[in-house]
């Protein structure tokens, strides 16, 4: 199963759409929002590619409450999980924070297969050695919105567990109005 793993969007409906537009084309079958939509408004744009999105909040938390009304439609494809989220999807554990330190304790338990963040900005893939004698993926796949960093995502194959940074390629005719 692939994946795309974005975080900290901060209301870039372009960059964002940009993201998981070409993620779609890449196969991905689920996208996973490590914190930072900010406005629950944002997510409208990634609605026609009709993939679902697990989406946890950051620092920048916007409306909790619509966030959780979104998420609680029955047609909504959104799955909106508070501060972290623990979930299985293709078959591995996955947990998703917002804060790298947080993601790295959690990666140190052995419990999870993989843990995403955000937050920092910062593009970061490792492997990180478990305290159960083994090795969690640990994915930080920068920022969608391109704030004070390069517009980034993670295509992730769950099957393979390899990750592959991509820069976002926004619609030139979108840019250009």
């Amino acid at each position: 199963m692939k994946i795309c793993i974005i975080s900290d969007s901060h209301d870039n409906r372009l960059l964002l759409a940009a993201a998981v537009r070409d993620a779609r084309a890449a196969g991905a079958e689920a996208i996973l929002h490590c914190g930072d939509v900010v406005a629950p408004s944002t997510l409208e744009v990634i609605k026609p590619y009709k993939l679902p999105i697990h989406v946890i909040h950051g620092n920048n938390t916007g409306d909790l409450y619509m966030m959780g009304r979104i998420s609680a439609q029955t047609s909504s494809l959104t799955t909106y999980y508070g501060q972290d989220a623990g979930l299985n999807l293709g078959g591995q554990r996955v947990f998703l924070v917002h804060y790298p330190h947080y993601a790295e304790a959690m990666a140190t338990t052995g419990d999870w297969d993989l843990v995403c963040c955000g937050h920092d900005h910062k593009v970061d893939i490792r492997t990180i050695r478990n305290i159960k004698g083994g090795d969690t993926h640990f994915v930080n796949p920068g920022t969608v919105g391109g704030i004070k960093a390069p517009a980034t995502w993670v295509l992730g194959d769950l099957d393979t567990m390899t990750f592959t940074v991509n820069e976002v390629q926004p619609d030139d005719a979108a840019a250009a109005g």
